[in-house]
C-alpha cells in the first residue's frame, strides 16, 4: 500500500495508463482480426480497405508509446505481405 501522497498519485496514474494502453492494444487486435478475416475470405477489395485501417491505427498508437514504432512497422510489413500474396493469387 502506498503511504505518501506522491505514491498514491502514482498508483492512480498507473491504473489510468494501464487501462488506456490495454484499450489501444485491443483496438489493434480487433482491426488486425478484421483484416485477416477479409484475407481468409479472399476478398481483395475488403482486405485493402481493412489494411489501410490497420496501418492508420498502428501508426497512431505507435506515436503514443503504447507499442514501439519498430513493432508497428514489423506488423505492417507482415500484413502487407499477406495482402500482396492475396493479390498475386487473385
Amino acid at each position: 500500500m502506498p503511504n505518501t501522497e506522491s505514491a498514491k498519485k502514482r498508483v492512480r496514474q498507473n491504473a489510468k495508463r494501464r487501462a488506456l494502453n490495454s484499450w489501444r492494444k485491443r483496438r489493434i487486435k480487433t482491426q488486425i482480426k478484421s483484416f485477416l478475416s477479409a484475407v481468409q475470405a479472399k476478398d481483395v477489395a475488403a482486405a485493402e480497405t481493412e489494411y489501410r485501417k490497420v496501418q492508420a491505427v498502428l501508426d497512431r498508437i505507435a506515436c503514443t508509446g503504447t507499442i514501439h514504432r519498430n513493432t508497428a512497422a514489423r506488423r505492417k510489413s507482415r500484413l502487407s505481405r499477406r495482402l500482396r500474396e492475396l493479390k498475386a493469387a487473385a
